[in-house]
C-alpha cells in the first residue's frame, strides 16, 4: 500500500527527534523520497511549528545540534508543562484548532507536539503514546472517529490515560466514561439552528440538508438540523440528501446533486444548508451546469466558513469558532497541570457558539412572507471573512 503523506511526516518527525537533528537531504534519503519532496514535507512541518529549520538542517523544536535531550517545561522555552495534541488532520478545519492551541500554549510558555491520525481512529491510543514518549504531560486529544460507532469501539483508552487530557471538538455519549472528561467543542447545533433560522426570516419554506456523514461535525450538522425544525415548529421539505466527496465519489455526488436541482425544481424547495464548504462549492457549479442559480433560484448556506468566502459567488456560511476551541481548551489544559484546577475542580463542558457570516449565496428571497434578516451582533457578520 502506498504510503500517505501523514504517514511519511511521522517517519520524518520520529528520524528527526531520535537524532535530534539532520540535514534535509539526509532526511530525503532515509525516508526514500526526493529532495523537493523531503524539503516540501520539512518546510510544511516547521510552519506548523513541529520542526525548527536552520540552514539546511532541522531539528526537534527547542533543540539544536549537539544540545541534549530536552524535557519538561524547559522544552516550550518558559515555564510552562508540555502539552500533546492528537488531531485527525492538519489541514482545513483543524487547522485553524490547532492555530488557537499553539496560540494558547505559546502564551503559556509551553510547547506543543502535534500528532495526525489522518482519521483512522485505530490508530489514536498509539500515536498518542509517541506523544507521551516525546515529553507531554497533558494532552489535548480530537480523536479521528468518522460514524457513531467509533467512540465506543476506539474511545476507552482515552479514560485511562496517565496525564490530563481535554476532549477537543468531540462529544461522547451521555452516562458514558467520556463523558465526563473535559472538553471544549463548537456547539453546532446551534450552529445549524442560525442558518435555518436565518433562511427563514428571509421568506424561505423549511430549507434543505444537504450533508455528510462522515465525521462528527456532520453527524452533529445533522442531528442540530432536526432540532432547528423542532424548536422553530418545521417540518422537512424531504429526508436529508446525503452528500459525499465529489472527487472520491463522483456518481454519488452527482445523484446529491441531482436531487437538490430536482427539489428546487418541483418547488419542494428554495433553500439549503450544505454541509461542508467544498461540497457546497461544487455543488453551485454543477447546478449552475443544471440551470440552477444560487442565489436566484437556491439560496444557499454552507457549513465551515473555511473556503466559502472564496467561490464565485461568496457563500453565506456558519462559522464555527475553531481556533478559539483551540485556544480555550489549551488554557483549560494549562490550569489543570499548574493547579489553576485542582484534582477535586469539576470536569468542565465547554461550548462555543458558530457564527453565521452572511455573504451573497441566500440573497434570494423565498415566497414564504418571512420578515427579513436581522441577526444580533453576536451571531452575524456581514461580508466577514
Amino acid at each position: 500500500m502506498r504510503e500517505s503523506a501523514a504517514e511519511r511526516h511521522e517517519r520524518l518527525l520520529e528520524l528527526v527527534r531520535d537524532r535530534g537533528s539532520a540535514r534535509v537531504s539526509d532526511l530525503a534519503a532515509l525516508l526514500g523520497v526526493s529532495p523537493v519532496t523531503a524539503r516540501r514535507d520539512v518546510e510544511l512541518l516547521a510552519g506548523e511549528g513541529r520542526l525548527d529549520r536552520v540552514h539546511g538542517s532541522v531539528s526537534w523544536p527547542g533543540r539544536r545540534p549537539g544540545a541534549g535531550p530536552v524535557t519538561g517545561a524547559a522544552a516550550g522555552g518558559g515555564q510552562g508543562p508540555v502539552l500533546g495534541l492528537l488531531a485527525p488532520s492538519s489541514t482545513y478545519y483543524f487547522s485553524e484548532v490547532i492555530r488557537g492551541a499553539h496560540e494558547a500554549a505559546a502564551r503559556a510558555g509551553s510547547r506543543l507536539i502535534l500528532r495526525i491520525s489522518d482519521y483512522r481512529p485505530e490508530e489514536d491510543a498509539a500515536r498518542t503514546e509517541g506523544l507521551l514518549a516525546a515529553g507531554a504531560e497533558g494532552l489535548l486529544i480530537a480523536p479521528g472517529w468518522r460514524g457513531p460507532e467509533d467512540p465506543a469501539e476506539h474511545g476507552a483508552w482515552i479514560t485511562e490515560l496517565p496525564v490530563p487530557a481535554v476532549l477537543l471538538e468531540r462529544r461522547a455519549a451521555p452516562g458514558s466514561a467520556l463523558d465526563g472528561m473535559d472538553r471544549v467543542a463548537s456547539d453546532h447545533r446551534h450552529g445549524a439552528l442560525l442558518a435555518v433560522r436565518h433562511l427563514v426570516e428571509l421568506g424561505h419554506g423549511t430549507p434543505l440538508l444537504v450533508a455528510r456523514s462522515d465525521s462528527p461535525t456532520a453527524l452533529a450538522v445533522r442531528s442540530g438540523y432536526a432540532d432547528a425544525l423542532d424548536a422553530l415548529g418545521l417540518r422537512a421539505p424531504r429526508a436529508v440528501i446525503d452528500s459525499v466527496p465529489a472527487e472520491r465519489q463522483p456518481e454519488e455526488f452527482e445523484a446529491a446533486v441531482r436531487a437538490l436541482r430536482e427539489a428546487v425544481g418541483s418547488g419542494t424547495a428554495s433553500a439549503a444548508l450544505v454541509h461542508n464548504d467544498v461540497d457546497a462549492i461544487q455543488m453551485v457549479q454543477r447546478l449552475a451546469d443544471l440551470g440552477v442559480r444560487v442565489p436566484e433560484d437556491l439560496a444557499l448556506i454552507a457549513y465551515d466558513d473555511e473556503v466559502a468566502a472564496l467561490a464565485d459567488i461568496p457563500l453565506t456560511a456558519v462559522a464555527p469558532p475553531k481556533r478559539e476551541v483551540g485556544r480555550e481548551a489549551t488554557r483549560l489544559l494549562v490550569e489543570r497541570l499548574t493547579g489553576g484546577h485542582g484534582a477535586d475542580e469539576p470536569r468542565r463542558h465547554l461550548s462555543l457558539l458558530p457564527r453565521l457570516r452572511v455573504r451573497d449565496s441566500c440573497g434570494a428571497r423565498g415566497t414564504g412572507g418571512g420578515s427579513s434578516a436581522r441577526g444580533s451582533r453576536d451571531q452575524v457578520d456581514r461580508n466577514s471573512f
